[in-house]
């Protein structure tokens, strides 16, 4: 286990940081983006889960938040490994696989036999959990685009395929949650009306 017994020591005071393997940057360096941004989808998911719980008290809100939660831990995973290259990562590290990535592809199928097909785009807003799940949402892409980034200025090999699938997943499960939820709580969608019908 980690055992942090100081948060503040000084080293990032004049703009630099330390990656995983050690290695000191900017803070403007681009791995450190991609983990910042995952933070604060962390960050952001946190909030969801608080609306969840704030908002509901369907039966429904226990395994959504358990679900949530797990996600916060693989992102912390995912944060991490971000924070260096594939081939400086410690050799002990437990890594994030497709079989987190297929799970969260077999939870957005069970969620949408409960959903219509969409007749337009969706706006993001409704409830207080469901307008959050969209900045998470698109926070989740924003994460997906730096991670891009890297790999276009760096190499395929700056990231493993993994992190791009896990990403691109969690933001469709999102969004697919947060319309199993609108449904669940019987509210409406609000649909984007192009502007010749507005």
């Amino acid at each position: 286990m980690v055992r942090i017994t100081k948060v503040h020591t000084g080293g990032g005071d004049t703009g630099k940081t330390s990656l995983l393997d050690g290695k000191r940057v900017g803070k403007e360096n681009l791995r450190v983006g991609v983990y910042g941004t995952i933070d604060g989808l962390n960050s952001q998911i946190g909030v969801v889960r608080m609306e969840l719980n704030r908002h509901n008290h369907s039966d429904f809100v226990d395994d959504v938040d358990d679900k949530l939660g797990i996600i916060q831990q693989e992102l912390f995973d995912i944060g991490g490994e971000c924070s260096c290259s594939p081939g400086k990562l410690p050799p002990q590290m437990a890594l994030i696989g497709m079989e987190q990535c297929d799970r969260l592809v077999t939870e957005m199928d069970e969620m949408l036999e409960d959903l219509s097909p969409l007749t337009s785009f969706i706006m993001p807003t409704g409830s207080p959990p469901v307008a959050t799940m969209h900045v998470a949402r698109t926070t989740t892409r924003r994460a997906e685009r730096k991670v891009c980034e890297i790999i276009s200025i760096e190499g395929e090999n700056a990231m493993r395929t993994e992190i791009i699938c896990y990403l691109n997943r969690l933001s469709d499960w999102l969004f697919v949650l947060g319309r199993w939820i609108t449904a669940k709580n019987g509210e409406e969608e609000v649909l984007w009306t192009p502007l010749g019908k507005r």
